[in-house]
């Protein structure tokens, strides 16, 4: 709410400096922000009275935004790639999906390693949770396991996060 978009009757002030000037009416405010050339603001409409600040509102603006900016340029958006393998997985196929998760984690994505069970191997779910251990035990180096082996219908999961190095 801006100027004349106010519609409480009184407001506590507080001037472009942060000073308390109290309680005025609406049009005691608008007249001081007016007579200072900037725009009255309401600050807190929910108090009792609510507070209203005088500032240049089209610099706040600007200044909101441009922290707005700022903050999407640092964040890092961390995708999640999938790797997939099969509990009766030979050793040269195991490793080529070990070489995949490596660059996959290198890049900074998280990894989830999935096994489908198809027909009766579900009946055999330590050997899925043995080749996920032996994945996560491979890229140890490099990864954190942030998801612990997991069933969930016909599949179980493993998710890995890239390990973060503080030194």
């Amino acid at each position: 709410m801006v100027n004349d978009g106010i519609r409480a009757r009184e407001v506590r002030l507080v001037d472009d400096e942060g000073n308390q000037l109290g309680v005025k009416s609406k049009s005691e405010a608008l007249k001081m922000a007016e007579d200072a050339d900037l725009d009255l603001v309401l600050v807190s409409p929910k108090a009792k009275p609510p507070v209203a600040r005088i500032m240049d509102y089209g610099k706040y603006r600007f200044e909101l935004q441009k922290k707005q900016r700022e903050a999407r340029k640092k964040q890092k958006i961390v995708s999640v790639k999938e790797v997939r393998l099969s509990p009766t997985i030979d050793t040269n196929d195991f490793n080529t999906k070990l070489t995949n998760a490596r660059k996959f984690l290198g890049k900074g994505d998280k990894v989830r390693v999935s096994i489908r069970f198809k027909g009766r191997a579900i009946t055999h779910k330590e050997i899925g949770r043995d080749v996920l251990n032996k994945m996560a035990e491979a890229t140890k180096d490099i990864a954190t396991i942030e998801q612990h082996p997991k069933m969930e219908g016909r599949s179980m999961f493993l998710t890995l996060a890239p390990a973060t190095d503080k030194k």
